[in-house]
């Protein structure tokens, strides 16, 4: 018991604050003559495994930097993934690569003691979960989640997931993962910006009751099996994301989930979207994208939750708070604001110097850790919108519009929380609702029906419906944009369809990374209580934010192209990474006699404003850049005289970006 207790408190406080701040280079593992892709620790976290493009595997003791074991893994190509499997005393290791091939192994004879063989394309990610022995589950580029029994009298795999069937021939799923708090729940990503969540035991019940069922052989036209019952299946994504997929395409901008994992309670789920940013999901507290479209079929207010349409929180395609934008009728009169404290306050002064200076990031932080600590107070969300919408960098304007909707709920007479509003969903593409928008702005605050912002957002709304009409017959019978399909071979099925529009949106987003290379990049939890997220970034180096502020607070030069692979010690302070280079980094925080090695970049903020012009640059330019040539040209957001973001609620001050 007291055992126990001094596990719990070592894992409580293993990852503070100055903890962070002291985070250095401890030692390099080296052993490996490839790209070390995957990495993973034992439950216990004395020994770390690792997979590599030379096919081998290596187990390490990481706390005194050595190399325990090494073996070729009969594999004929770049492993992906190394697991321990529960239960085996860590003497059983699964491995998946990019040969298809699935792979176990027996350290303590160092042999391959089963392959299997059944995908058709390059393995990603392997899962396991404790509460099921003798189990695991892959992810391959071929569509397919199998499901592996180790048991004696069946080693074999079957299909639990098929995303063919709802997404056509060319979806490749890139990452599973397994809650580890309710084992029945596996999360996948895939190419797209969809992350699934499934429930295993429902399925196989499904499954089973199928096989029992008399009638289980006889189908007809009309009544077509699902492969999946209802409610197995949930789907999260940024709510912005399925309107940009167009221009992202035109751009060749590829969006795919290249990490997808829990956090140690399993209420939260944190997505490395691949073309963007870092995102993480509330699993308990839901919230339904605030823009979305809805197939033309189904009724232009309503939403469909569990087969059934309702208006409850849903506009013209814009899901709010039930109190939503719309505006009620008559004069405004400023609703009273409780004033913050003085501590707050000099941080919201700080901000809106740091906003006055063009400094956006850093005006977004300062209001970021204000909200933190007064989350009820409306001007703070109103002041962060107009720094992000500033700044404008990929899913700027989202959250803008959410800080927007946030100021108005607490305040209903934010007089420039509304007018952004307006601007917000017209950068966002919501052209008809920007204009309904604006028009009940107009209405509620006469005086500033004529200002010069006012008529500069008319023009433009006007403008963009003027275009919108000419272009109607390209996209008469098309649906909405995140559902059209582009060919037969990447039909999107009906019940997919449905799932998407019941998709639920993302509670935190982190920004600074830059994830566009690969496709195996890791983002991770770190600390036992969840309150750092790292993850790995094109640049090569490595990113930590505060998970609820949302804050960058280090970062770090993890190899000297990429950062792929970031596992924190599942006790301890102590981070294992690896990418390009052939090596295992360690990393832990450095006496403080100790002078902090050169790995630090002190200039975070040009190193995220660089990361996001990389992302925005096109594949030649991104090709010169990683050959060394230096790119001009690129912006990374607004420029423009600033917003009093102090006091005034009077006036629209200056012309939005």
């Amino acid at each position: 018991m007291q055992e126990r207790g001094a596990l719990g408190f070592e894992r409580h406080y293993h990852v503070t604050d100055p903890f962070i701040r002291r985070l250095g280079l401890e030692a390099e593992l080296q052993g490996h003559s490839g790209c070390v892709n995957c990495l993973e620790w034992n439950e216990k976290g004395d020994l770390l495994a690792s997979g590599s493009d030379d096919q081998h595997t290596i187990v390490w003791d990481p706390l005194h930097h050595k190399k325990l074991l090494s073996m070729h893994t009969g594999h004929t190509a770049n492993i992906f993934s190394v697991k321990f499997l529960p239960h085996s005393g860590d003497r059983i290791l699964i491995t998946g690569a990019a040969d298809s091939k699935v792979h176990v192994h027996d350290l303590t004879v160092k042999e391959t003691v089963h392959m299997f063989g059944d995908h058709t394309n390059r393995v990603k990610r392997i899962a396991t979960a404790p509460m099921w022995p003798n189990t695991f589950w892959s992810a391959a580029e071929d569509g397919l989640i199998r499901q592996y029994d180790l048991r004696e009298n069946s080693k074999r795999s079957e299909v639990l997931i098929d995303l063919t069937e709802y997404c056509g021939q060319l979806v490749e799923a890139k990452c599973l993962t397994v809650n580890p708090q309710d084992n029945n729940y596996l999360a996948v990503g895939a190419s797209g910006p969809f992350v699934r969540l499934y429930d295993i035991r429902m399925i196989h019940n499904h499954r089973k009751s199928m096989k029992q069922s008399p009638s289980a052989g006889v189908h007809t036209f009309c009544d077509r099996q699902k492969p999946l019952p209802d409610g197995a299946a949930q789907y999260y994504v940024a709510g912005h994301l399925p309107v940009k997929l167009p221009d992202y395409n035109n751009r060749l901008r590829v969006l795919v989930a290249t990490y997808v994992t829990f956090s140690p309670d399993g209420t939260e789920l944190l997505v490395n979207m691949g073309g963007e940013q870092v995102y993480l999901f509330d699993l308990t507290y839901k919230q339904r994208p605030y823009t979305f479209l809805l197939p033309k079929k189904c009724h232009s207010s309503g939403e469909v939750q569990n087969g059934k349409t309702s208006t409850n929180g849903v506009s013209n395609g814009i899901h709010l708070h039930s109190n939503g934008f719309r505006l009620s009728e008559g004069r405004a009169h400023v609703s009273p604001q409780v004033e913050l404290p003085p501590y707050l306050e000099r941080i919201k002064q700080q901000a809106n110097e740091a906003f006055a200076c063009q400094l956006w990031t850093q005006a977004i932080q300062l209001y970021s850790k204000a909200v933190q600590k007064a989350p009820n107070n409306a001007m703070l969300y109103g002041n962060r919108a107009a720094a992000y919408m500033k700044r404008k960098w990929d899913g700027d304007h989202y959250d803008a519009l959410r800080d927007c909707l946030k100021a108005i709920s607490l305040n209903p007479c934010h007089l420039k929380a509304h007018f952004r509003l307006a601007r917000c969903l017209f950068e966002l593409k919501y052209v008809a609702e920007a204009l309904e928008c604006l028009d009940d702005f107009k209405g509620k605050f006469p005086e500033q029906a004529h200002s010069s912002a006012c008529d500069a957002l008319d023009r433009d709304i006007n403008a963009a419906l003027f275009s919108k009409s000419d272009n109607a017959e390209d996209k008469k019978g098309g649906g909405p944009i995140r559902l059209r399909a582009t060919g037969r071979k990447d039909s999107i099925s009906e019940d997919e369809m449905v799932l998407r529009e019941r998709s639920y949106d993302y509670k935190f987003r982190y920004c600074g990374h830059c994830n566009t290379t690969t496709d195996i990049k890791e983002a991770n939890f770190f600390g036992s209580n969840a309150q750092y997220i790292v993850s790995g970034s094109d640049d090569g180096s490595f990113f930590i934010w505060e998970k609820e502020t949302t804050n960058l607070v280090r970062v770090l030069q993890g190899d000297e192209s990429i950062v792929n692979c970031l596992q924190p010690h599942p006790s301890y302070c102590f981070l294992a990474t690896s990418g390009i280079d052939p090596v295992v980094r360690l990393w832990n925080p450095r006496p403080e006699s100790e002078t902090l090695n050169g790995r630090v970049v002190v200039d975070m903020e040009g190193a995220s404003q660089a990361n996001q012009r990389r992302m925005n640059a096109d594949p030649l330019e991104v090709m010169l850049l990683n050959m060394g040539y230096r790119i001009t040209g690129l912006t990374s957001g607004g420029a423009g005289g600033s917003d009093d973001e102090d006091s005034s609620e009077g006036q629209v001050q200056c012309r939005p970006s």
